[in-house]
């Protein structure tokens, strides 16, 4: 792959385009709208409630959204009828088939505005970022930039706000057609009922100790519940360390996102720390436990959008967490950790001190509690 190629095609577009910056005008109505992400699983899936508000507002319009290769298919069957066009940056073919693309009305821009060049690459003719990308010149294609709010939110609900108009309605299971599923599934899967447990996470500060995995895993068979071990390709080590029972189902490295979502959607529960599988659990409607670490529940929870899925964001609160940067973006209400192993003020025994705090007791009550919620509005329903 070269990412000096797939630069070369978005800059070779985009400047000579920037010459007529000052003559445009945002669009009353677009009828093409290009959205552009590169972020990691769990920042892309919060973007769901800018979408849905993409479409509220905008209920005619052709929805694009350029993402990473590894989300692409979960958006196979057009949620929100959106179409996604896979791309990455060192893959300059890829960057090219976005650039075709166009043109597009409307580019909205989340997350990093260096993308904002590859929206005016391929033709868009009105941009809206976020405020204070850094450095500048991540923001020149940029026509509208919008602050961040003064006040605490959701990362979901602070990049709807990059589209005017009414917010969306809270998120509901059948907004989303599952993906199809490219491989057949392990069939323990149907004997009886199971829980996930997902240890893996991008970052190591974000890992939960390995005996206490082993704890909970003895607690769910004791419960009855098949345990079911999951884990992206570069996680099938970490599983193995915890050393799960051979009795138990371990599809670390086995299965691609669009496969785990159905894993997911069956489950009886899913626990894992605040990572991507947190946020895919969210949107397939699985009763989620997530265990936050460095990062914050408030930002990176449920928020409005997801009010009504059975998700319990648990936090160890930790003074450390004292850092206040959202993609790079200084946000005085934010209280967040950014360290990593080498620099983690709370580092013991191999572990992130706000991590292990989590105790394997608080976790069982957590998922007791999701499951009488669950139960409860079930009643209310009937």
């Amino acid at each position: 792959m070269s990412r000096i190629k797939g630069r070369i095609r978005i800059f070779s577009r985009a400047i000579p385009k920037l010459i007529l910056k000052p003559l445009r005008r945002k669009p009353a109505e677009p009828t093409r709208i290009l959205l552009v992400h590169h972020m990691l699983l769990g920042d892309g899936l919060l973007l769901t409630a800018l979408i849905a508000r993409l479409r509220k507002r905008y209920p005619h319009a052709s929805l694009v959204l350029a993402c990473p290769k590894a989300l692409a298919p979960l958006y196979a069957k057009k949620p929100f009828g959106v179409t996604a066009l896979a791309f990455d940056p060192r893959d300059s073919e890829s960057v090219r088939h976005v650039l075709d693309s166009g043109p597009y009305d409307l580019g909205i821009v989340a997350g990093d505005n260096r993308y904002s060049w590859l929206a005016r690459a391929a033709g868009c003719r009105w941009i809206v970022a976020h405020q204070g990308g850094r450095p500048a010149w991540k923001n020149w294609p940029v026509d509208e930039l919008v602050s961040y709010p003064d006040t605490p939110a959701a990362w979901g609900e602070i990049a709807a706000e990059l589209v005017d108009g009414a917010s969306p309605e809270p998120y509901r299971i059948e907004d989303w057609p599952a993906p199809p599923a490219s491989a057949l599934l392990p069939t323990q899967l149907s004997e009886r009922e199971y829980i996930v447990l997902h240890p893996g996470a991008s970052s190591s500060v974000k890992r939960w100790p390995a005996q206490h995995w082993r704890e909970l895993a003895q607690w769910a068979q004791a419960r009855g519940y098949q345990v079911v071990w999951s884990g992206g390709a570069g996680e099938v080590a970490l599983v193995a360390e915890i050393g799960p029972d051979p009795a138990h189902l371990n599809l670390a490295g086995r299965l691609g996102l669009a496969d785990l979502w159905h894993v997911l959607g069956g489950a009886r529960a899913v626990v894992c720390p605040d990572t991507g599988i947190a946020h895919l659990a969210r949107l397939v409607g699985a009763p989620t436990v997530a265990l936050f670490g460095p990062g914050n529940p408030g930002i990176h929870g449920a928020g409005r959008y997801w009010q009504d899925v059975p998700f319990a964001a648990l936090m160890v609160d930790m003074p450390c967490r004292d850092q206040n940067t959202i993609f790079g973006r200084r946000v005085s209400w934010a209280r967040r950790c950014s360290r990593n192993e080498s620099t983690c003020l709370a580092w013991r025994d191999g572990y992130a001190g706000c991590m292990a705090g989590h105790s394997v007791h608080e976790v069982c009550d957590a998922l007791d509690n999701v499951w009488a919620r669950l139960s409860c509005q079930s009643l209310e329903a009937s």
